[in-house]
């Protein structure tokens, strides 16, 4: 008969062994590995060796000189310097094998052998060396200013407070109200760009300009002397003054009065600021009045102002009443 198995009364009969669990080291907690860490050793108690292989780079052999220096102590024959190294050549002399090898260059320094009683180094090198220093300390305390010095005396513009041309200070002086000089300034630099931007004038033959004027065409490439031009064109000879009863029966009398160049210059300004002022306004902005002051001085070039006309009405009442200059040198 087949022997029947019963699994439920088997499984109490065998006996079962538990597996010896295993802990490898990633399951440590890292605050146990470190408090295993041993930082101070002594030669009594060394630091565990790892079980892990040696890298690549660990417990590699000593250098050749090292191997020499080592080998050279025990045997008292002394080994090379580890100090200092020796050059290729002198390595090459000392084997002839080695040389046989050695490049071409290498080879004719070797056969072209310094005669006897000669040395491979010079005792001339120093005492060059010192003359060089010598020269050069000598060109030093002869070298002089490194800029050179301004040439005496000193021109006009030269000065930071005189720096501009005089008629380009005056003119911006009378152009200053309220004492508002960087306003003046901006407008004196708007004039000046407008004179050099604009056509070349064309001159009239009723109203010449100065004697020695440059052609009207080149005007626009010096703005500056273009405003000298017209300022002194039509800046007046003289003034005339009133004097009260000098005629007899209170009348007054004209006396004509010459002007110094600053007084012409200043004069002139003012009926030229009188013309602008009696312009009709064309638009608005800062450059306004600028530009009518600029287009002003053009008209005085090319003839167009009325300023001269009263230049020229100052003159012939100066010319009328030139028989008085004589009592105004007695009234002196």
């Amino acid at each position: 008969m087949r022997s029947q198995i019963k699994v439920l009364h088997a499984g109490r009969t065998i006996a079962l062994r538990s597996k010896v669990s295993t802990v490898s080291a990633h399951q440590i907690p890292l605050s146990f590995r470190l408090q295993q860490r041993r930082n101070i050793t002594t030669d009594e108690k060394p630091l565990p060796e790892s079980e892990q292989p040696k890298g690549p780079n660990q417990d590699q052999l000593p250098h050749v000189s090292e191997e020499a220096a080592t080998a050279g102590k025990i045997t008292g024959e002394g080994g090379p310097e580890l100090d200092q190294s020796s050059p290729v050549q002198e390595v090459l002399k000392r084997s002839e094998k080695s040389q046989e090898k050695a490049p071409k260059i290498m080879q004719d320094e070797f056969k072209a052998s310094s005669p006897k009683g000669s040395r491979s180094y010079s005792t001339s090198t120093p005492l060059r060396a010192q003359a060089m220093i010598n020269s050069e300390s000598a060109e030093v305390q002869n070298q002089g200013h490194i800029f050179g010095l301004p040439e005496l005396p000193l021109p006009s513009t030269s000065h930071l407070k005189h720096r501009y041309d005089p008629v380009v200070h005056q003119v911006t002086n009378l152009l200053m109200q309220d004492g508002k000089l960087s306003k003046a300034q901006r407008n004196m630099a708007m004039i000046l760009e407008r004179l050099r931007t604009a056509a070349p004038p064309s001159s009239d033959p009723r109203h010449p300009l100065i004697p020695g004027a440059p052609p009207t065409n080149h005007l626009p490439l010096n703005p500056i002397l273009y405003l000298t031009l017209a300022i002194d064109s039509v800046a007046p000879l003289l003034r005339i003054r009133s004097q009260k009863g000098a005629a007899g029966g209170g009348v007054a009398l004209q006396i004509p009065i010459p002007l110094g160049l600053r007084q012409r210059r200043r004069t002139a300004v003012m009926w030229i600021l009188d013309a602008v002022a009696k312009k009709r306004t064309k638009g608005s902005g800062r450059t306004m009045f600028a530009h009518k002051v600029a287009d002003e001085l053009i008209a005085i070039v090319e003839g167009r102002s009325a300023v001269w006309d009263r230049r020229g009405g100052v003159h012939r009442l100066g010319v009328a009443a030139r028989a008085n200059l004589a009592f105004g040198n007695r009234r002196r």
